[in-house]
């Protein structure tokens, strides 16, 4: 990886657009100081190139570059000086109001005084290529950025702090042992070891690949937390998805009507159940229809169908099962679901046995949305649906990230080819190659061995002021 550190200064936004209390502009690199002495005007006269790191000052932003000077908005800025600031670089941040004319008013004029526009995630990019933080840790500031629930914050937090790095760091530390006792045996073929050496050796590989195993395993729960689950609400019109969606959610979010067909479209909303990021979809009613907006509907409930992790398999307790029932339970037959059946305040029409019988081995719950009778039973239902309930949240290092999940799996199969190897009594020269395969994969991870272009892929998916 050509590691090449950048010596101009860059500035963005780092607050959301739009209208709020602070706005905030932040500059980092060698001439962030120089740019802050020509635009900022403080009370008491002094310049930010002669304050101390980490203090904040008031004053004003004023274009100085026509005949009369022009405040632009009053201020307090923050210097940050290198190598104690995130990237390691002179870093000033300029606290405006966070109106959209204001903070484009101090943009603009600090792109204008020698600073040019950051890249998306340029600003931990140089965190990285500054050895503040390695690569792992670098991609894990978009995941705490992006938590939805208190575990996948968790799980970023104590990935920022280094806790999956030093895991890795181990385990390549000990696959860089076992190859240096593999080339030592390359460069003097006369002092091979004995028994005991060897199996020692075969012992340390054993150990790397139960530790890559393990590590690799935990990517299930991972995912779950820092990506989501779609669970999609499926039935025929009205048996009350719309209802059931708004009570999950906990707010007026889904027109309700009793006329069949009302929801046309699939509805998406992002809840926390349980610690769970759930994405959530009320989908049209299936069944036969003519018109063609019905017919949109229907299909696009099949296409959300075919992607969902959980199917909430919604029926209507007080009629008799039918051939629209019948169709849904035929398209759910092979995913992951719960059988909810609503309207259980009502006279019930259907044969409980018969739905048993039809959805053997799955999550049956009776609910009522009108009575919100058994709705948080159904939500525990979700969660030990996605759990299987075989995890505890907050156990251990968890790998949430699919670059790092791939990369992890490729290493394991090095480490079990070169268990295979030494079981076959193989040449160390073969042996020596799926070791050294092993140390970059892991490398990767961390970013010891990347190239630029997976940086520049990795970055791209920041925001272009963090």
């Amino acid at each position: 990886m050509n590691k090449k550190v950048h010596d101009d200064t860059i500035v963005a936004v780092s607050t959301p657009v739009g209208e709020g209390g602070i706005g905030i502009v932040r500059l980092s690199g060698s001439e962030s100081l120089a740019i802050a002495d020509r635009i900022f005007v403080s009370s008491d006269g002094s310049k930010p190139s002669g304050y101390a790191t980490y203090t904040m000052h008031y004053g004003k932003v004023v274009d100085k570059r026509g005949r009369k000077d022009k405040a632009i908005d009053e201020v307090i800025l923050t210097v940050m000086r290198a190598p104690k600031s995130y990237t390691k670089e002179e870093i000033v941040e300029i606290n405006c109001h966070g109106g959209l004319q204001a903070v484009k008013k101090v943009l603009g004029l600090v792109l204008k005084c020698g600073s040019r526009l950051a890249e998306p995630g340029e600003f931990t990019k140089r965190a990285f290529l500054n050895g503040r933080i390695d690569l792992a840790q670098a991609e894990a500031v978009l995941d705490v950025i992006r938590a939805k629930t208190e575990g996948s914050l968790k799980v970023a937090v104590d990935q920022l702090e280094g806790e999956l790095s030093k895991s890795v760091n181990e385990i390549r530390d000990s696959v860089i042992d076992i190859a240096s006792q593999v080339e030592a045996s390359i460069d003097f073929p006369d002092e091979a070891p004995e028994a005991a050496g060897a199996k020692e050796l075969a012992n340390k590989v054993a150990s790397a690949v139960s530790s890559l195993e393990r590590l690799a395993g935990t990517y299930g729960e991972g995912a779950v937390l820092r990506e989501g689950v779609l669970a999609i609400i499926c039935g025929k019109p009205n048996v009350g998805k719309s209802s059931l969606m708004n009570l999950l959610l906990k707010r007026d979010r889904v027109i309700v009507s009793p006329i069949p067909g009302t929801t046309r479209d699939a509805v998406e909303e992002m809840i926390n159940l349980r610690g769970i990021p759930i994405r959530l979809v009320d989908t049209a009613g299936i069944a036969q229809t003519k018109d063609l907006l019905g017919k949109a509907g229907v299909a696009k409930s099949k296409k959300y169908l075919a992607l969902a992790d959980i199917a909430i398999v919604m029926l209507d307790s007080s009629t008799k099962l039918d051939a629209a029932d019948a169709a849904i339970i035929d398209i759910t037959a092979l995913k992951k679901k719960i059988v909810v059946l609503n309207k259980c305040d009502l006279s019930k029409k259907m044969d409980a046995k018969k739905v048993r019988g039809l959805f053997r081995g799955e999550r049956i719950v009776e609910i009522s949305v009108e009575k919100k009778k058994n709705i948080e039973e159904l939500e525990k239902m979700i969660a030990d649906t996605v759990w299987s309930g075989g995890f505890v949240q907050g156990e251990g290092v968890i790998v949430s990230n699919a670059r790092h999940k791939e990369l992890l799996d490729k290493a394991c199969d090095n480490m079990l080819s070169v268990k295979k190897a030494i079981e076959k009594d193989a040449p160390p020269e073969l042996i020596a190659i799926d070791l050294k395969e092993a140390v970059f994969n892991l490398g990767l991870i961390i970013g010891k061995s990347v190239s630029d272009d997976v940086l520049d892929r990795i970055f791209e998916q920041f925001c272009i002021g963090k």
